[in-house]
């Protein structure tokens, strides 16, 4: 099984709204995600309809920048509590500077947690799933001084 499906799997337990957004159809389908909202989407589509706020989580797990790298934009655009991206720390380099490049600043860019998770040693995709949620949470029930978090 993919993070995706563990991950959606436990947002689902902890309350979470959870919603899926992918263009393959190889990926994003009814026996991979079960009760999960899927959007066949591109990412910038989907965004300017689900309009997300300060309520919202944003997690990016494609390792594809085509996928990713749009979903980020939009996120960091919008109030989302939690932007995250997997992907090494090389990654995350990489796609800061692809972000950067298209006019997002360090303070903007800052919101980013990634690699997404808490380090916990995660190496199983449970184990990773695991450590997302729990970053989330985290974020979500204890936000950091000057944010207005609820």
């Amino acid at each position: 099984m993919h993070i995706a499906q563990f991950l959606a799997a436990m947002g689902e337990m902890a309350e979470y709204d959870v919603t899926l957004i992918d263009p393959r159809p190889a990926y994003a389908n009814r026996q991979r995600f079960g009760s999960a909202r899927l959007i066949d989407e591109w990412p910038d589509a989907a965004f300017a309809t689900l309009k997300p706020d300060h309520q919202t989580a944003i997690v990016t797990l494609s390792h594809d920048p085509k996928l990713d790298d749009p979903s980020l934009a939009c996120a960091l655009r919008s109030d989302a509590f939690y932007v995250a991206a997997l992907g090494s720390h090389r990654t995350q380099a990489l796609r800061r500077e692809r972000l950067a490049s298209a006019g997002f600043d360090e303070a903007t860019l800052s919101r980013i947690h990634g690699p997404a998770g808490l380090a916990i040693g995660a190496a199983s995709p449970a184990e990773i799933a695991l450590s997302i949620t729990a970053q989330m949470t985290e974020i979500r029930r204890m936000p950091r001084a000057g944010t207005t978090n609820a």
